[in-house]
């Protein structure tokens, strides 16, 4: 009766991990998805709206636009084809965060500064890591372009050792503490982060712009051979690389 019982525990132990592994990678696709292909359909809508405000007095101008369309339609295309097989971003996947966001960015139709630890671009991170600072600073811009179209944004990529962190600032308005933002969008990214044992923090008031930043610890229990590295590459890229620029 004894290992009866405890088979019948086991059983449900393993169904209950079934479905709770079943609800969480149900939830990582929709956060994939409103932060990835959604980013990419909100750059298509403004350039939709461009495109016919100039369609009369910039015929030259619309034609231009209507071709940076179709690209970002196909791109569209290509995230969606990518999340439905379950796989991260090509390039996230082969080459890592800063190769990824430098590709994201040049495909935006807002102007972002891009500011980062000259070592990231060579040093990989748990591909866990890599994707929730990733879709967090897709949500960040999308935001940003969303509710604040004309103002300056820097994305800031960094690490302090011991943590991976990310910013996105953004020169709008900005809001008072009763006007916080609390959709899924918000949501989504702090829960992305506490995922990986991280936070996300929001920052904002009036007239000063808002900061959306987050974190992730690097440390793993065990050995950490990220950490020598990182370690590593940041005594490189101190002598070589450059670690700013304003993608287009």
């Amino acid at each position: 009766m004894a290992d009866l019982a405890r088979q019948a525990d086991e059983l449900r132990a393993s169904r209950q991990r079934i479905v709770l592994a079943q609800d969480a990678e149900r939830r990582r696709l929709e956060r994939d998805i409103h932060d990835g292909a959604q980013q990419h359909l909100v750059a298509i809508a403004v350039n939709a709206r461009l495109a016919r405000q100039v369609l009369d007095s910039a015929p030259a101008r619309t034609g231009t636009l209507l071709d940076e369309i179709s690209v970002q339609a196909n791109d569209a295309l290509e995230t969606l084809r990518d999340l439905a097989r379950g796989i991260f971003p090509a390039v996230l996947a082969d080459r890592g965060l800063v190769p990824a966001l430098r590709t994201q960015l040049a495909k935006s139709a807002s102007a972002v500064a891009f500011e980062f630890d000259a070592s990231l671009a060579r040093v990989r991170f748990d591909q866990r890591l890599e994707a929730a600072i990733y879709f967090c600073c897709l949500e960040a811009l999308q935001n940003a372009a969303k509710h604040t179209p004309a103002a300056a944004v820097t994305l800031r990529v960094d690490t302090d050792g011991a943590c991976l962190m990310f910013a996105v600032v953004d020169q709008g308005p900005g809001f008072g503490a009763s006007a916080a933002p609390s959709g899924t969008g918000m949501q989504g990214m702090a829960d992305r982060l506490a995922a990986v044992g991280g936070a996300l923090k929001v920052e904002s008031a009036v007239g000063y712009g808002t900061t959306v930043s987050g974190r992730v610890p690097l440390q793993q229990a065990g050995a950490d051979p990220q950490a020598d590295a990182l370690a590593a590459a940041q005594a490189d890229a101190s002598r070589s690389e450059p670690n700013s620029a304003l993608v287009r």
